[in-house]
């Protein structure tokens, strides 16, 4: 499991720059490549010759360029050419995926922890790596985990496993032999969406996860917005109903009383007299039950005075919509609606919004995008 392919590319700025825009929208024409960048033909031909000749970059098929054009054959990559592993570190289970350089998934698992304990989860992770692994050589491995991530992989804080301090990049690295990159999974999610997803071309995109928590991703400027808080779920404590109920810090009305799923099935289980999951929630609602339609046309409202009160602060081009409690986005399309004209003035122009999957296997995603950024960016990842 150790690492058996070369480095990126040379440590030149321009040549990385050329074969990270091939990665990112390839297959893509040289003339695309040179005005993204700013190059003459000529320098782009010098700078791409010796990632083809080294079989980092591939040329495809002739096509015409433009009416006119002379043919062209545009550069692509290979991305069977690496293999990366992410995880989903969960409270009760490790979820992982093998992907390609470009976030494919090609293979995906799961394991319960036998304890929360930081050898023990360590262990369980690279049982997992290993599983995925299959015949295949992998390059780096990216683990995102709720809570705060310092440096070199060093866990602040998981409030769910109860750590504090654990250094488990080290950890895992000396296990596994293998680099290892680990952030919050919300910043992992995000890195998704902004490389590979629907924020890919965007200059600034948020990004909001519903379910055990509240996340909230940032981009600005084509940069995922991250600091030392990254990690603390703040927007969970963003008010939205001055007459909610509290959430566990006290606050009234926040987001983490009104969207989370604990929340709703709490509010939906107390109007029905009988314990209801998540799921049963949304299907009674759209069903019709009164009760169930008024916990979930409530915290739609919530959820659009949360989507106004981002869309009036950063202005994003739009908005992605993710986590294992999206489906509430369908059920109380109508009343986010009206959440969000509530706060928003009328002139300004509809807020862009994405639906994701839902499925837990878009955190592991993001979990692999954070290794491959590792691998193609390097000293430059660690530095931002």
């Amino acid at each position: 499991m150790r690492i058996a392919t070369p480095a990126w590319v040379p440590a030149t700025g321009a040549a990385r720059a050329v074969a990270l825009e091939v990665l990112l929208h390839g297959p893509i024409s040289r003339s695309a490549i040179a005005r993204t960048l700013d190059l003459s033909q000529g320098s782009l031909t010098r700078l791409s010759a010796p990632l083809i000749a080294s079989g980092l970059l591939v040329e495809g098929d002739e096509r015409a360029e433009g009416r006119a054009g002379r043919p062209t054959r545009p550069l692509d990559v290979i991305p069977s050419s690496r293999h990366f592993i992410g995880l989903k570190v969960t409270a009760d289970e490790v979820l992982g995926v093998r992907t390609d350089l470009r976030a494919t998934v090609v293979a995906r698992d799961a394991v319960a922890l036998p304890a929360r304990d930081p050898d023990a989860v360590a262990d369980t992770i690279v049982a997992l790596v290993r599983d995925l692994s299959a015949d295949v050589s992998i390059t780096a491995v990216g683990v995102g985990i709720g809570g705060r991530v310092g440096e070199n992989g060093v866990i602040r804080s998981a409030p769910f496993l109860e750590w504090e301090d654990v250094p488990l990049g080290a950890m895992l690295e000396a296990r596994a032999g293998l680099p290892v990159v680990i952030d919050n999974d919300l910043v992992a999610f995000t890195e998704y969406e902004h490389w590979f997803g629907a924020g890919r071309d965007l200059d600034r995109f948020a990004v909001v996860t519903l379910g055990a928590g509240i996340g909230y991703g940032l981009v600005i400027n084509r940069q995922v917005i991250v600091d030392e808080d990254s990690g603390l779920g703040l927007v969970g404590h963003w008010p939205l109903d001055p007459f909610g109920p509290r959430c566990p810090a006290g606050h009234r009305g926040c987001a983490m009383s009104v969207l989370t799923a604990d929340a709703i099935t709490g509010e939906v289980s107390s109007a029905l007299g009988r314990t209801v999951g998540y799921a049963e929630a949304l299907e009674l609602a759209a069903a019709g039950d009164p009760a169930a339609r008024r916990v979930i046309d409530d915290a739609g409202h919530g959820l659009g005075r949360l989507l106004a009160a981002i869309a009036n602060l950063t202005a994003p081009e739009l908005v992605i919509l993710g986590g294992e409690g999206v489906g509430l986005v369908d059920v109380a399309s109508e009343a986010i609606q009206e959440g969000l004209a509530a706060d928003r003035d009328p002139r300004v122009r509809p807020l862009g919004l994405v639906t994701t999957s839902g499925d837990n296997i878009e955190w592991c995603r993001g979990a692999a995008v954070l290794a491959i950024q590792r691998h193609v960016l390097g000293d430059d990842l660690v530095q931002r």
